[in-house]
């Protein structure tokens, strides 16, 4: 994957609490910013999450499958771009592919996949994923 690959990113600089005693980027938090970036992902599709909690009709996404591939270290108050693109949207499952970049690059610090799956609060059972957040979701994939 290069960078070219996504059509979106967002910033994020790393706190100088995010490293370890190696003094890079402490692997677990990876998963924070691709977190981020996926907030925004949806911030970038009109689905504000903290707002949109009465709209959601007892549905909402669990998260069932979180990778990373860790190319090279990430140091304290560096500057990155954290990419998403939506990889495959099935009847329920959303599977995002990630990277981490530094600005100027091409080759990912850091790779990821998160796979979403759309359910029924109540019961945890999978649901069809409407078409008008379908329609949302791909339009910020394909950058329209």
């Amino acid at each position: 994957m290069i960078r070219s690959d996504y059509a979106f990113k967002h910033p994020i600089r790393v706190r100088f609490g995010e490293v370890d005693y190696q003094g890079i980027v402490f692997n677990a938090n990876y998963l924070t910013y691709f977190d981020v970036v996926l907030t925004e992902f949806l911030r970038a599709a009109g689905l504000i999450y903290a707002a949109n909690i009465e709209e959601r009709d007892d549905y909402d996404w669990h998260v069932v499958k979180a990778t990373l591939e860790l190319k090279s270290p990430a140091r304290a108050d560096d500057l990155l771009d954290g990419c998403a693109k939506i990889n495959r949207i099935g009847r329920s499952s959303l599977t995002f592919d990630l990277a981490i970049f530094r600005p100027g690059e091409d080759a990912p610090c850091t790779l990821g996949e998160i796979i979403w799956v759309y359910t029924h609060q109540a019961s945890h059972k999978s649901a069809e994923i409407p078409a008008d957040l379908r329609k949302k979701l791909l339009a910020v994939n394909n950058n329209v």
